[in-house]
Order: structure tokens, then sequence, then C-alpha cells
């Protein structure tokens, strides 16, 4: 293989390399944003879910104090009672006691209703906060995991740009220059390797002609996509009895 082909190979595959370390990269923040935001809303939940059970306690505190004024009053009434001087104030006392009675059970109904509605909101709030305690421990973990692999994968780039700088300056200047405009016009990917006899990257078949210039070493370019096309010596007899067959086509 002509060393400037050997070192375009060498540079596709460090630029291919290099672009998956800068998507990871820029991936890692979109990803932690997303968990984070996930555990920003589960923290909504359970605060929403703390604010209806604080609620529900504050409501039942209220009619529970509602009721003891109502008692209070009763025996209040009930005194009074005692110092009736007709049958008429004595059927008015008896008639407001009724009356706190009738309240005192309406509201020891609906503390009823809350302590009802309360059991599966304290069991859904311990639930919650037992879970987004272990949530937070994982986000956590997840950024200074992201942390750590952007820390590496930056190192990693620097290693390849100057593993690139040095495969680069061994290309003759014209070869790398058709190198450089090929990535940049399709899709960062300049070479494509000849398996059974096609292009790799577009699938075209290539001619027999073209793959026995290849094989001797020759420069060729896809007459589909446009791409430096490599020819790598087959590796075992089923990709030698592949090339063959494709030869044959």
């Amino acid at each position: 293989m002509l060393p400037d082909l050997a070192a375009a190979l060498r540079l596709q595959e460090l630029d291919s390399r290099a672009e998956e370390l800068r998507k990871e990269i820029a991936a890692l923040p979109k990803h932690i944003q997303k968990i984070e935001q996930t555990l920003e809303s589960h923290q909504r939940k359970l605060d929403a879910d703390r604010a209806a059970l604080a609620a529900n306690q504050k409501d039942r505190r209220k009619h529970e104090g509602d009721i003891q004024v109502h008692e209070q009053k009763i025996s209040k009434l009930r005194d009074q009672m005692l110092q009736a001087k007709t049958n008429e104030q004595y059927r008015a006392f008896q008639h407001e006691i009724e009356y706190c009675q009738k309240q005192i059970r309406d509201l020891e109904d609906r503390i009823l209703d809350l302590m009802t509605e309360s059991e599966p909101l304290e069991a859904g709030v311990k639930k919650a906060e037992a879970a987004l305690a272990e949530e937070r421990k994982r986000v956590e973990a997840e950024k200074q995991d992201a942390k750590s692999r952007t820390a590496q994968d930056q190192k990693d780039l620097e290693r390849i740009s100057a593993t690139r700088e040095e495969v680069a300056a061994s290309m003759t200047k014209a070869f790398y220059a058709n190198y450089e405009r090929l990535r940049k016009a399709r899709g960062g990917i300049a070479v494509s390797e000849v398996v059974e006899g096609m292009c790799s990257v577009c699938h075209i078949a290539l001619r027999p002609g073209v793959l026995q210039e290849l094989r001797q070493g020759s420069v060729h370019f896809c007459d589909s996509c446009k791409r430096i096309l490599i020819h790598q010596p087959p590796q075992s007899f089923e990709d030698l009895a592949g090339e063959n067959a494709a030869a044959a086509r």
C-alpha cells in the first residue's frame, strides 16, 4: 500500500474516533441536564404531595379545634338550661345544644374522610422521599462519571490531535489537501475500504480493472461517492475467496 494511502486510512481512523469523542463530550451535558430535569420534576411532585398532606393535617386540626369549641359551648348551654325559667327557654337551649351536636357529628365525619384521604398521601410521600433520595444519589454519581469521562475524552482528543498532526505531516501536501476536501464534503468520511469488491460506504460494485489496480497499490476514487478507495490484503481464506468472487463478476 502506498504511504499516502496507509496514512489516509490511519487519518480516517483518528478522525472518526475524534468525532465520536466530540459527540460524547457534547452529549454528556445534555444527558445530565435531562436527568436533573427529571429529578426536579420528581421533587416538585413530592413537594406538591407534602403540601397536600400538610393541608389535610391542618384541616384536621382545625376541625378538632372546632369540635372543642362546640363541646365547650354545649357545656355552657347545659349549665344555662338549669337556670331556665320557662319551657320556651329550656327548649331554646335544647335546640341550640342539638345544633352544636349535629355540627360535631358533621365535623367528625369530615375528620374521618380526611384521615382516609391522608393514608395514601402519607404512604406516597414516604415512598417518594426514599425513591428521591436514591435518585439523587444516582444523579450525583452520573454527574461525577460524566465529569470524569469528559476529562478523559479531552485527553484522548489531545492525544489524537497530536498523532493526527504527525500522520498528516507524513503525507504529500496534495494528497492531504484532497483528503481534507473529501472529509469536509462527505460528512467526515474521506476513505472507504473495499469489501468484497464494493465500496464499503456507498456499496457500489467496483469494476474488475479498478480492483486489480487497487491490489497493485494504485490510487483510485469511488466513481459514485468519490471517496478514496483503500484495498486491504485478504486476512483469511474466506476473505480471499470473497475477493476472487467479486473480481470474477
